[in-house]
């Protein structure tokens, strides 16, 4: 493929993806190279309303074809919030001390069993050919008390990975991009690529 755009502005995030494309992508461009590009209102019921919002919206403004990914933190106990409101959990300009407060604070009373959570991803690739692919990566893991951790951002210092004795943001970045659930979307985007 000659070029793709990733329908976000996260420059870390482009970074990953470039390194993770290499030799089946020529040229990865990021929505911040293109400032004419409108932001998506990401108003679905799903992360894959949204994934799929976002990567149609930027396909048809630009005629390129499009990745875009919707991810947040589903909870047991919580009903599967926050969900598709992660990054605003705590209300609309709210940053990650706002969530992970709001977090503990709904998961205060909860057993165990309940404090149960996932990271979600939902990927989509869609061309101005009309295809579109979606691609999920799923992590588990258990809300923890209190913040441990100095890597990662968002709710990772609160979530004690299945398999591990550390929170996502205990982990090296390099084991961590491995297991996490959006590494897993990406890895399926790479093998459909390097099938197609």
């Amino acid at each position: 493929m000659k070029q793709l755009l990733v329908a976000t502005r996260n420059r870390g995030k482009i970074k990953e993806i470039r390194a993770l494309l290499d030799g089946l992508v020529e040229e990865v461009l990021c929505a911040a190279d293109l400032p004419d590009l409108p932001e998506t209102v990401e108003d679905g019921a799903t992360f894959s309303d949204n994934a799929l919002k976002k990567a149609r919206e930027a396909c048809k403004a630009t005629g390129l074809p499009v990745l875009a990914d919707d991810s947040g933190l589903v909870v047991s106990g919580l009903d599967g919030h926050p969900g598709v409101f992660s990054a605003r959990f705590s209300g609309t300009n709210a940053d990650d001390s706002a969530n992970n407060s709001k977090l503990l604070q709904e998961v205060a009373d909860l057993s165990e069993a309940e404090r149960s959570a996932a990271f979600v991803c939902s990927m989509a690739f869609v061309s101005p050919d009309g295809v579109e692919q979606l691609f999920e990566g799923r992590v588990g893991g258990t809300i923890v008390d209190q913040p441990r951790g100095e890597h990662g951002f968002g709710y990772d210092p609160l979530f004690l990975v299945d398999g591990y004795q550390q929170t996502m943001a205990e982990l090296p970045l390099d084991e961590k991009n491995r297991i996490s659930h959006r590494g897993q979307a990406l890895q399926a985007f790479k093998q459909y690529l390097a099938g197609a």
